[in-house]
């Protein structure tokens, strides 16, 4: 009987920090949606207005929308998590390869675009490059595995599941 009011107390901090972490992710969800609507606004407006310099604003425009891109996945993965309590691995990759494209295209215009690079300039760019394309062919080797490694027949991705039973 005296550990029956112990018992009840530790369920009661149980779901008062359950409801904190839901709290706190909701939040998180939201952030990162209010950054994406600043991010794509200032990238539409800036390319608006520098009509000018056009391959430049254009690059920077997708830059921008792949940024919001991710952003949003990475929304949609949290909010995902919060509905079933199951984290899964394949939204991360896919992230993980857009911020990878980025970053190529980023270097590749850095090189199409820089009027005149210096030896080590146009050195770091390249290697940047070498490695923004492995990394997007590792990841991209990841979803493969992750494809054939399928726990559940005609499932694409490996999810970790959390029991929340107290």
């Amino acid at each position: 009987m005296a550990s029956e009011p112990h018992q009840h107390q530790s369920h009661d901090a149980n779901g008062f920090v359950r409801w904190l972490i839901i709290v706190i992710e909701y939040a998180i969800v939201a952030s990162l949606l209010l950054v994406a609507g600043i991010v794509l606004v200032r990238t539409l407006v800036t390319f608006l207005s520098h009509w000018g310099s056009f391959p430049q604003s254009v690059v920077a425009a997708i830059d921008g929308i792949l940024v919001v891109i991710i952003l949003l996945d990475i929304a949609h993965t949290v909010f995902g998590h919060l509905r079933t309590s199951v984290f899964p691995v394949r939204p991360f990759l896919i992230i993980g390869i857009l911020a990878g494209v980025r970053d190529i295209l980023s270097a590749s215009a850095h090189l199409t675009l820089g009027s005149s690079l210096s030896q080590t300039s146009f050195r770091d760019t390249l290697i940047s490059l070498a490695v923004g394309v492995g990394v997007v062919v590792f990841l991209l080797l990841g979803l493969l595995i992750l494809r054939f490694a399928a726990v559940n027949p005609g499932s694409s991705d490996l999810s970790v599941t959390y029991d929340e039973t107290p």
